[in-house]
């Protein structure tokens, strides 16, 4: 990821005053871009295209499920931090599926909202790690292709 290019954080939620406290106050904390969306196929749609560092989803809602939209998270974004918010209620059914989705956290509603920003701003992290790990295993793999195929060219050379 560039330098230039903001962190981003996609919220998805069937209530919109969640999304709009949400992003109200992580834009008040931070120059993260907040993508919001009530609907959970169209925050799976977002996924599909668009770049997300953590996706922060609700337990409970019509549709999909926040699991099944975590899920969508981790086939198209692996390395991004997904987070579920859980009501009280769900929260045995949300650590019964934390390895399901690799869950990096869940909060329980209601929520601090400085924990919220602790989460958000430690997944933003381990993603961007992850990715520069990710590039750094691809660039090991093409020196050791190129050093196998020198290797066979020289082994080819002196017998």
């Amino acid at each position: 990821m560039g330098t230039t290019e903001k962190s981003s954080v996609l919220i998805v939620d069937d209530e919109e005053m969640v999304i709009t406290s949400v992003r109200a106050y992580l834009q008040l904390e931070t120059d993260y871009e907040i993508h919001g969306y009530t609907d959970p196929e169209s925050a799976v749609k977002f996924l599909e295209n668009n770049l997300v560092d953590v996706a922060v989803s609700d337990y409970l809602m019509p549709k999909l499920s926040g699991l099944q939209v975590l899920a969508k998270a981790k086939q198209f974004q692996p390395e991004a931090s997904r987070v579920l918010l859980t009501g009280h209620a769900d929260k045995q059914s949300a650590i019964q599926a934390i390895n399901d989705v690799g869950l990096y956290h869940y909060l329980e509603k209601p929520w601090e909202n400085a924990q919220l920003l602790l989460v958000v701003q430690n997944g933003i992290e381990r993603a961007h790690l992850l990715r520069a790990l990710r590039e750094k295993v691809s660039e090991l793999d093409a020196a050791h292709s190129n050093l196998k195929s020198v290797q066979r060219r020289l082994l080819q050379a002196f017998l």
